[in-house]
């Protein structure tokens, strides 16, 4: 599937990476982390995540690969049909580009399409310019995201 979103400045195409092409997510990923897991542990994680409500997605430009996302599909009592964005990055030569307004128009016109009511993310604490920019395309802070690794 390929779904090419117009941009004053540059064209991008956002297509799903199935789950026999997800190990060309592995390096997105890792630089999501300050030390990130093995390889090993990334793709098993990710495989099994393909069988729980999830799609994964490449950004590409000039069907070169420069970043990724995915989307989770539930249904939440407070949200309704919802999609949770989740481990978006952009190689760095294209961020503040337009590119993240672009991937988010897709996403919402993607989601709506598929009946979600929602849609959630989460941003690390410390990453204050995607709050501004999720602030700025209308997402509200609701709370606060808690782990616990057992």
């Amino acid at each position: 599937m390929t779904i090419l979103a117009e941009n004053r400045i540059m064209e991008v195409a956002f297509n799903k990476i199935l789950k026999e092409g997800s190990g060309k997510v592995i390096p997105y990923l890792k630089k999501l982390y300050r030390e990130p897991p093995s390889d090993e542990i990334l793709h098993k994680r990710l495989l099994e995540m393909f069988d729980q409500n999830y799609e994964c997605f490449g950004i590409y430009m000039e069907k070169r690969l420069i970043g990724v996302f995915g989307l989770w599909f539930m249904t939440r009592h407070y949200a309704g049909r919802s999609c949770e964005v989740d481990h978006i990055y952009i190689d760095d030569a294209f961020q503040r580009k337009g590119i993240g307004q672009s991937l988010f128009e897709f996403i919402h016109e993607y989601v709506a399409a598929k009946g979600c009511e929602t849609v959630e993310l989460n941003s690390y604490v410390e990453n204050f310019p995607s709050h501004k920019f999720y602030m700025n395309l209308g997402y509200i802070i609701r709370g606060y995201h808690f782990l616990k690794k057992l």
